[in-house]
């Protein structure tokens, strides 16, 4: 064989390879895409709970119902003048 003949049997097994190359990176761009889709989506999803999730403890931490809680569950009061203990060091 000539010289000739073997360059363009590199050359053409060399389009072959960067084109099983080219259509690899392709569908590994496509498969990434898709991931990259579903976890912006899944970001999303979290976001909108976590917002839900501060709505509630802003909720459930408010003063008036810590106050209930603590008189209607613990039995806690407010304490009169001489139940009022100061100690100073």
């Amino acid at each position: 064989m000539s010289a000739r003949i073997v360059a363009v049997m590199l050359l053409g097994l060399a389009l072959m390879v960067s084109g099983l190359g080219l259509v690899h990176v392709k569908y590994e761009n496509r498969q990434m895409y898709g991931q990259w889709q579903r976890l912006i989506n899944e970001r999303d999803e979290l976001n909108v709970d976590w917002g839900r999730l501060q709505l509630e403890l802003s909720t459930w931490a408010t003063h008036p119902r810590i106050e209930r809680q603590a008189r209607e569950r613990l039995g806690m009061k407010i304490p009169a003048g001489d139940e009022v203990v100061i100690i100073r060091e």
